[in-house]
């Protein structure tokens, strides 16, 4: 199998590397720290000026109808810096939220850039993120209400709504709040915006089938691991890069440090990982565009495996740098801080090498 990019992939990755190089240096990933959602205004347009938003809403709806693929593309690009801002849960999770649960109607305003959806695939606990789902709807006549607490909704600060899944009598089912106020909650990653709700009777509005949506909601699951692994290989690949370099700069002994077979050691390890890493986050995109039979498993050890690569590639780029690598001015503790939330994110590792024994043994 092939898992070279196409030439127009390649162009949209030149694109997006150039772009985020000239406005999001280091200086201005310090400032956004300070921000509510990481970006301004004017950079969010520009974003979607460029398409990144419209990447996976369908042609019929403004966007240019793409897959997973392309969408991993700007991903990576995204976590070399790593970009803040609602990229993940506007432009990725919303539209393929949309897509799996049916209701293109969700998708007004998003290619554009008018409008920023979250999705709140978290709740308290950890292991699988759909079976976790607590929130509780109850329909009194006419009318559905919310009761039930979301710690961690990614990008809820400054999203015009959120899109919850919530157990009825049938199963889960998929609401809409709009205009709800997110309390900020601060991550050990400072460039990610999360917010907490807490619901207590809230009106909300039903998305989607009647029917018992959780298969929609693990696909989306699955859909969402692979997606932030995308970014834990921008993530890993810059750490490595920004990691040589320094080893080719510093002079101990009056040598470069990367002349030390100890940092040869460290940046070949990190090479190994960050590469099995890549081509499983890259046959896990091909397997969710195509709906290959193998897409769960493939979710799975993509997460797993490329979540265990950028944690290991990140540290070990602090290490290389020695003290300077632990200072706020450089980007290797942005890096790693990034690296450890996407690991915990919508399922964490441990539970994803479950989940692939699971799936193997009931394939055996």
């Amino acid at each position: 199998m092939d898992f070279q990019h196409s030439p127009e992939q390649e162009a949209l990755r030149e694109t997006v590397r150039a772009w985020l190089a000239e406005h999001l240096p280091l200086e201005r990933l310090h400032r956004s720290v300070d921000e509510p959602v990481g970006l301004t205004e004017a950079e969010w347009a520009e974003m979607a000026r460029l398409g990144w938003c419209g990447l996976l809403v369908p042609e019929d709806r403004g966007g240019m109808g793409l897959g997973l693929v392309d969408a991993g593309v700007v991903l990576e690009e995204m976590g070399r810096v790593p970009a803040p801002g609602p990229y993940l849960s506007a432009a990725v999770l919303v539209p393929l939220a949309a897509r799996h649960l049916g209701v293109p109607d969700l998708l007004e305003g998003v290619a554009d850039g008018r409008v920023r959806g979250a999705v709140a695939l978290e709740e308290a606990g950890s292991g699988d993120p759909v079976a976790r789902v607590r929130t509780r709807a109850r329909r009194r006549g006419a009318i559905w209400r919310l009761s039930g607490q979301l710690p961690v909704v990614l990008d809820a600060p400054g999203a015009d709504w959120v899109l919850v899944p919530a157990r009825t009598q049938e199963g889960i089912q998929a609401f809409r709040l709009d205009g709800v106020r997110a309390e900020p909650v601060p991550l050990l990653d400072p460039t990610r915006a999360a917010g907490r709700l807490e619901l207590v009777e809230v009106t909300a509005e039903p998305v989607g089938p009647a029917a018992d949506q959780t298969a929609a909601w693990r696909r989306l699951a699955d859909d969402a691991a692979v997606a932030l692994a995308a970014e834990l290989v921008g993530v890993a690949d810059r750490a490595l890069a920004d990691a040589i370099d320094y080893a080719k700069q510093r002079v101990q002994f009056d040598v470069p440090i990367a002349g030390h077979q100890v940092i040869q050691h460290k940046l070949v390890d990190m090479l190994h990982a960050l590469e099995l890493g890549r081509v499983g986050v890259h046959f896990a995109a091909w397997a969710a565009d195509v709906d290959d039979p193998t897409r769960p498993r493939a979710a799975a050890v993509a997460k797993a495996q490329m979540g265990e690569a950028a944690v290991r590639a990140t540290a070990e780029n602090i290490q290389v740098h020695g003290a300077v690598g632990f200072t706020w001015e450089q980007r290797a503790h942005y890096l790693f801080k990034r690296a450890k939330v996407n690991d915990t994110l919508v399922g964490g590792r441990s539970w994803q090498h479950h989940r692939v024994a699971d799936l193997v043994l009931a394939e055996s």
